[in-house]
Parts: structure tokens; C-alpha cells; sequence
């Protein structure tokens, strides 16, 4: 039987990356810049002034207020460096919200085993990475498993598995996020390493969250789990 055939009526499910917030603030560094800035004038000027009053007989250790010198250069140095990275930070954050909004109303494939069931009508893709026996099992929102079954699975990327919502007792599941589990055997009996993806409409994008967060099918995803996009 051809993969496509034989998963077809089967579930999958898809699992949701949280991705946590972060923030960087710009004022601290702007400040202490300042603060550098200002102690290094008055250190300038106090230096300047012990070497226009100092005692020729008994002259200023050079290499003391040489030292002193070059680690205010060295700490003014850094603080520079600490506002350019900022400055690329915001640049890369903003180039992410632009790219993420591009992806409104298109239809993306990302990694993962959780799907919706609606109308009747779950779906994943699964990588069959050579001819096995294949079994999926669905399980539900709380982990009871709610339908599984096994088939001749032929060779293939991007393999459609749908599922009807029909359970093995002959119960119909209402819609709601069901997971798809799959495991496969080749003919030597050794076990075969398969892969699952959801796909579907990129609904809304969340631009508080660093990264943003996509909206496909009542999942958030960030931009870098997107796999392709179909449309």
C-alpha cells in the first residue's frame, strides 16, 4: 500500500516551544558612559595639574599614572563596545519582527507532533526515511491514547497522515489538540527513526515576545522553527 494511502485516517501531534522574554536596557550603559566620560576629564585634569605642581626634586612615578591612564582608555573602551552591540541587538530584533509579520496568512510547515482536529479533520507529515512498518498512535490533550494503528509505510519526505477524529472503539473524538507518535520497524526488524510536522496558516504574530512568536493552528512557533513555507 502507498505511504499516502496508508496514512491516511491516522492523527499527529505537534509540541509548542515557549520561548522566554528578554530585554536589554540601553539607559544603564548610556549613563555609565557619561559617568566614565566625566571621571576620565577630571582624572585628565588632576593628573595635568600634579605634573604642572609637582616637586622637580621629587617628580610623579610615571609608570603609575601611566597605568592609570591606559585602564580608563581600556574601561571607556568597552562601554563603546557594550552600545554598538545594543545598537545590533535592537537592529536584529527589528529585522525579526519584519520578517515574522511576512509570514501572516501563509501556510508554514514547522517541526512537532501536535495538531488540531477540526471538522473532523487532523493532519501531519511524516519523514519515512526508508520502507517500514509503521505505527502511529494518537493521544489527547490529558495523554489517553484515543486511536492507533499500523502500516505498510513506503519511503518518502512530507507524507500525509490524516486522521478523522474516529477513535479504535468507534468513538468520534471532539476537536481540540491531539499529539501523533510514531515508531517504525524495517523489515530486519531494526528500529526506523521517522519524524513528525504540522503545517498550516500563520494566523498572528506576537511582536512582544523576543523572538516573535507565529500563531499556526493554535500553537506559537519562533521564526527559526519554520521549516518551509507551502504558500
Amino acid at each position: 500500500m502507498a505511504i499516502g494511502d496508508a496514512l491516511t485516517a491516522s492523527p499527529a501531534v505537534s509540541g509548542t516551544t515557549k520561548t522566554t522574554n528578554t530585554t536589554s536596557n540601553g539607559s544603564m550603559g548610556t549613563s555609565a558612559g557619561s559617568t566614565i566620560a566625566g571621571n576620565f576629564q577630571t582624572f585628565l585634569t588632576l593628573l595635568t595639574t600634579q605634573l604642572q605642581n609637582q616637586n622637580p626634586l621629587d617628580p610623579l612615578d610615571t609608570n603609575q599614572f601611566t597605568q592609570q591612564l591606559v585602564q580608563f582608555a581600556g574601561v571607556e573602551q568597552q562601554l563603546k563596545t557594550n552600545d554598538q552591540l545594543m545598537s545590533l541587538i535592537s537592529m536584529q530584533q527589528a529585522t525579526q519582527a519584519t520578517q515574522a509579520l511576512a509570514f501572516v496568512g501563509k501556510t508554514a510547515v514547522v517541526a512537532g507532533s501536535t495538531a488540531t482536529l477540526s471538522n473532523s479533520t487532523a493532519g501531519w507529515n511524516v519523514n519515512i526515511p526508508t520502507d517500514c512498518v509503521m505505527t502511529a498512535t494518537i493521544t489527547n490533550s490529558t495523554g489517553q491514547t484515543v486511536f492507533s494503528g499500523t502500516y505498510n509505510a513506503t519511503a518518502g519526505e512530507n507524507v500525509p497522515y490524516v486522521w478523522n477524529g474516529d477513535g479504535n472503539d468507534g468513538t468520534h473524538w471532539p476537536d481540540g489538540k491531539y499529539t501523533l507518535t510514531v515508531t517504525g520497524k524495517d523489515a530486519s526488524g531494526k528500529t526506523v527513526a521517522l519524524s513528525t510536522q504540522v503545517q498550516g496558516t500563520v494566523s498572528s504574530v506576537d511582536l512582544t515576545q523576543q523572538p516573535p512568536l507565529l500563531t499556526i493552528g493554535g500553537q506559537t512557533y519562533t521564526v527559526n522553527q519554520i521549516q518551509r513555507i507551502v504558500s
